[in-house]
């Protein structure tokens, strides 16, 4: 037989047995009998070195901090409201009963009675905070309300053209902890209000993005961590995760059991918040960059009988196994090392 014939012939056999059985070669006299590894994979990989993030993206929705109501102080007929939409500061009217305006003042304490010379409390001192920054002083910021106290009310009830009593209630304000953005009104002008009934529902002024994140991938959203914001036209905004939510939950999809927790993004400028509230968004998780390592794909990586995880070496049609260690995740790859890693050797994966 010519060497082109038996070229041919051996060619012809490999395609038949698919390249897995075995194969004869002759060699003068002698037949020599050499089979493929059957543990070659189907596809394979090569090891490469460069800068591996571990950053992920996650669907958010642009919203404001915590939803409350703002309950009516006195009692009588509603002759106006902010409107929706609207932001109410420190000292702005929120709503008025008989012609009369509640003013919004900060503080978390509830204005639960009215305040005159001679109370002591919290909500004593969380007033006479709102009433300093707003510009009536004279009196010494604490516990106790002083006569001084009483003559700076009287200031603040003037400029308002209010009666100058030296005392005040919660027909004249509300606390909420900050600034809000009047989300809808719970009564219109012309009903008729009392001490407790929802008058406004509103949110803070805030602008946030709200985002559930599985809890595998919870280091990537610890409070304080980088994040940057892309709105539904394409511009970016950058924050940081200002809350993380204490349980894990399934959440509503059917199609999907993982459980999630709650995270909360606030923006470095909120005037860069552009977009209508409840509009989507998509959330960018930056965190840890790692320079000039090497990787494989992750399902490149094989359990080991031993513990750990190994890659499958493919060379010069035979493969091993050797241990790695493992460093980052992202994009699909894992950062890999050990002895006898090296760039450009390639690695068995499932597909490509």
């Amino acid at each position: 037989m010519t060497r082109r014939r038996l070229a041919v012939a051996i060619a012809a056999i490999v395609a038949v047995a698919g390249g897995v059985t075995a194969v004869t070669a002759l060699t003068g006299s002698k037949e020599q009998r050499v089979e493929a590894d059957p543990r070659l994979p189907r596809a394979t990989a090569p090891v490469t070195r460069g800068d591996l993030s571990d950053s992920t993206q996650q669907e958010g929705t642009l919203g404001r901090l915590g939803e409350r109501k703002i309950n009516a102080g006195p009692a009588g007929t509603l002759t106006w409201t902010a409107g929706g939409g609207s932001v109410v500061e420190r000292g702005e009217r929120l709503y008025e009963v008989d012609g009369a305006a509640v003013r919004l003042m900060y503080g978390a304490e509830p204005m639960y009675r009215t305040l005159k010379a001679g109370d002591k409390g919290k909500d004593v001192r969380q007033f006479e905070e709102n009433l300093a920054a707003l510009g009536y002083t004279g009196f010494t910021v604490d516990d106790e309300y002083s006569t001084y106290t009483a003559a700076a009310v009287k200031r603040w009830q003037k400029s308002h053209g209010l009666e100058q009593t030296g005392t005040v209630g919660p027909d004249r304000i509300a606390f909420a902890g900050s600034a809000v953005r009047v989300k809808e009104a719970g009564a219109a002008p012309g009903d008729q209000v009392a001490p407790g009934r929802p008058v406004l529902t509103v949110t803070g002024s805030e602008r946030v993005v709200r985002f559930r994140i599985p809890v595998a991938d919870m280091p990537l959203a610890k409070a304080g961590a980088r994040v940057s914001v892309r709105f539904p036209d394409g511009e970016e905004a950058a924050g940081k995760v200002s809350s993380v939510g204490k349980t894990a939950t399934a959440g509503d999809d059917p199609q999907d059991n993982t459980p999630k927790i709650d995270i909360t993004v606030s923006f470095d400028d909120p005037k860069k918040a552009t977009g209508l509230d409840e509009s989507p968004v998509t959330v960018n998780l930056t965190g840890e960059t790692r320079k000039n390592v090497l990787s494989v794909p992750v399902n490149a990586l094989l359990a080991l009988p031993g513990g750990g995880f190994g890659v499958q070496v493919v060379e010069n049609g035979t493969v091993r196994e050797i241990k790695v260690e493992l460093g980052i995740f992202g994009q699909g790859r894992v950062e890999v090392s050990g002895a006898g890693v090296r760039e450009g050797m390639k690695v068995g994966v499932p597909s490509v």
